[in-house]
């Protein structure tokens, strides 16, 4: 099996030769059957192969099977490990732990920048190049070596050496939740609204939410789903708050928007 993957490696280009070693030896811990999905986890829309048939190869049907595969996967291990929590501490655990931002550094950190191809000139934003192709990768593994073995890839790989879990679960990241409980016990009027949503240059949806306490504005966020952009906003209401407390008594909507201009 050795012998074939060294002749496998041969039908690539110097640079995807040491790309794939790369991978094979400091990442994976295991020896893949199928090289050409690696491959194509690794290989951006902006870089995309084409067929003789005229089909485009890029990552981006394996980073939708990924996020599926990977969000069950960190749910069984949630399961088994918290067996006394309820359902919203193993929703909102599981949710700081595939959010973008998290996806985006343990890419970082295991060296996604040795391993990725895309186009130097796409404009494209790098990081999230590299979360969402951690995501292919999962797919990649899942497709050549299963279920288990992929499961084993996430713990032993990802979260026992680079993702802090008992850290995580330990902290509330869920401000839209804080935002509202606040407001009902201080019996205060608060109103989520998307102002925004378009496609990025990845062909990625962008949303964008404000948050208003009593008709004033308190923050505005920014994320790829409403839900993220409603708790990027919320975090930054609760700052406000925090530092500015009843600033809606004194301020309106129009004196204050300005400080969150984008």
């Amino acid at each position: 099996m050795i012998h074939y993957f060294k002749n496998k490696l041969k039908l690539f280009s110097k640079k995807n030769r040491e790309e794939l070693y790369f991978l094979y030896t400091s990442l994976l811990g295991f020896q893949p059957k199928n090289i050409d999905l690696y491959k194509q986890a690794l290989t951006h829309k902006s870089a995309q192969i084409k067929t003789d048939k005229g089909a485009c190869i890029n990552n981006e049907r394996l980073e939708f099977l990924g996020d599926a595969v990977l969000g069950a996967i960190i749910s069984d291990i949630l399961f088994d490990k918290y067996q006394k929590a309820s359902e919203g501490f193993l929703t909102n655990t599981r949710s700081k732990i595939v959010q973008r931002e998290s996806l985006n550094d343990v890419a970082v950190k295991i060296g996604f920048e040795k391993l990725m191809n895309f186009s130097q000139n796409a404009g494209i934003m790098k990081n999230n190049v590299y979360g969402n192709a951690f995501e292919a990768l999962i797919g990649a593994i899942y497709l050549d070596q299963g279920y288990d073995k992929c499961k084993g890839f996430i713990q032993t790989q990802v979260l026992d050496k680079i993702v802090d879990v008992e850290n995580i679960a330990k902290k509330e990241h869920n401000f839209k939740s804080r935002l509202i409980e606040w407001s009902q016990k201080h019996k205060i009027e608060i109103r989520f609204e998307l102002v925004e949503e378009y496609v990025n240059q990845e062909n990625k949806p962008i949303f964008q939410t404000q948050v208003l306490v009593n008709d004033c504005l308190a923050g505005i966020g920014t994320g790829s789903s409403k839900k993220e952009s409603q708790q990027m906003a919320s975090k930054l209401a609760m700052k406000k708050i925090k530092i500015e407390p009843k600033f809606w008594e004194n301020t309106s909507l129009e004196e204050i928007a300005p400080e969150y201009e984008l």
